[in-house]
């Protein structure tokens, strides 16, 4: 996606795909989701989540299943009906073609087995098939990758898919604005990765120099 911060928001109508994998960090991407869900920007969300992730939502989020997933996810926040769910086995989804129209792709929070096919071109499932894709079109990809400590592999597959054209977003919440819970520290992680493709949001914390 072009960064657009400057741009008229009624100008644009924007396909964003989200895909969720199994690492820790399940706040973040219902943050990411509530954010997108919520922007007038936003025409459509192609939301991925892997088999591991659903296992990751079961543990942090004490939510089961796949059905209902997305108004699980939501909870308060009434669902648009812009969000369409698709499978990580499903290779025959649109966003698996370049010739389908895609404004970039987030990948949140980011495992380093999605990060190692994605970064090697392996494109064995929906979520590594799709984010070859943005690549190969010159498509916006950010992977926040969440993992610590890195060993060298980790190290070598992030040099690898920054040199394809991906923005490597590791998940560090700040703390310069006092978060006072972990949503909050999701919810200005998410801010800073959508001001980062052209969706500034309103709210977001902007530190100010004395």
């Amino acid at each position: 996606m072009t960064r657009q911060t400057e741009a008229d928001p009624s100008s644009l109508s924007l396909r964003i795909t989200l895909a969720v994998t199994g690492a820790s960090g399940s706040v973040f991407a219902v943050q990411m989701l509530r954010a997108l869900n919520a922007d007038a920007r936003v025409a459509k969300i192609d939301f991925i989540p892997s088999e591991a992730a659903l296992r990751v939502f079961a543990e942090e989020m004490q939510l089961s299943g796949r059905n209902g997933l997305v108004e699980k996810l939501l909870g308060a926040a009434s669902s648009s009906g812009k969000i369409v769910q698709h499978t990580e086995a499903d290779i025959g989804a649109d966003v698996a073609s370049g010739s389908c129209r895609s404004d970039g792709m987030i990948v949140l929070p980011c495992s380093m087995g999605t990060l190692a096919g994605i970064a090697n071109g392996m494109a064995s499932n929906l979520i590594e098939r799709a984010a070859d894709v943005c690549l190969k079109e010159h498509r916006s990809l950010i992977l926040c990758v969440r993992e610590t400590p890195f060993n060298r592999i980790h190290l070598r597959n992030m040099q690898l898919a920054s040199d394809a054209g991906t923005t490597i977003f590791p998940v560090m919440p700040t703390l310069y604005n006092i978060p006072q819970s972990t949503t909050d520290m999701a919810r200005q992680f998410v801010d800073r990765v959508l001001a980062h493709i052209g969706l500034p949001q309103a709210g977001a914390y902007e530190w100010k120099a004395d």
